[in-house]
């Protein structure tokens, strides 16, 4: 008898250099997409965060009920959660007033409840393990905290501490090379090292989108919000089409065979 190890295909692309590319450029158009809802068009924080939270919510419960991965509405998802943390943290932060650290900081604990009910409940907190509807739902829920903690994050890091947003950037930039560079010369948690990146690359988006598109005389460009999220998209589509992404796989349980 031989034990056979199947392995069975997650919704989720695998981890590799383009899933990053994407996820970056996803986390800037977030910023630059809230900005230009809520903003340039003037819809406001709260009627911003009510549409693209309505957004997500849908798409998620099409994530989830998809039989297998589908780049388009995965990557969808990640905007229409990015685009919702941008909204829902300005909302939190300056109409109710809580401020970036406290944003930050109630964000950070609520990611923090979501990861440790996850592992609580399932016993890992791998996406490698993203292939059923419960474990789904924790993904979806961990990633919306991370994007909105992001935004406030990276609003903190350029607003109250004073490095502004190409210092901020450089700040993230400077994390994120870290955090590869233990991926490649330490054996650290490749779960920690994940989750740690995908919270890092939502302020460096943050604070690349605001620095596309804040006035000059806060140290932005001024750049049309429209344009750049018009352009920023357009990237991530070509991304799709030039470069396939196949599903990330997971061992499944072993099977005996003769």
């Amino acid at each position: 008898m031989t034990a056979i190890v199947e392995r069975y295909a997650t919704k989720i692309p695998e981890v590799t250099v383009l899933f990053w590319i994407i996820k970056i450029a996803a986390t800037t158009l977030g910023e630059t997409g809230g900005d230009t809802v809520t903003m340039t068009l003037n819809w406001g924080y709260l009627a911003g965060t009510a549409l693209f939270l309505s957004l997500l919510v849908i798409l998620v419960i099409l994530q989830i009920s998809a039989n297998k991965f589908h780049p388009f509405l995965y990557w969808a998802t990640i905007i229409a959660s990015t685009t919702a943390g941008t909204t829902m943290a300005d909302f939190a932060d300056r109409s109710l007033g809580i401020g970036y650290a406290g944003g930050s900081s109630v964000l950070f604990v609520c990611l923090m409840a979501t990861l440790g009910a996850w592992y609580w409940s399932l016993g890992s907190i791998s996406v490698a393990t993203v292939a059923a509807p419960k474990v789904e739902t924790f993904y979806w829920i961990a990633i919306t905290f991370s994007q909105t903690l992001g935004t406030a994050l990276g609003d903190w890091t350029a607003d109250d501490t004073g490095l502004g947003y190409d210092g901020g950037a450089l700040l993230f930039a400077a994390a994120l090379t870290v955090l590869a560079a233990a991926y490649f010369f330490t054996n650290v948690s490749r779960v920690f090292l994940f989750w740690a990146a995908f919270i890092l690359t939502r302020p460096l988006g943050a604070t690349v989108g605001d620095f596309l598109d804040k006035p000059v005389n806060d140290g932005g460009l001024a750049l049309s919000r429209p344009i750049a999220s018009a352009v920023i998209a357009i990237f991530i589509i070509a991304c799709i089409f030039i470069l396939p992404q196949r599903a990330g796989r997971h061992p499944g349980q072993a099977e005996t065979a003769p």
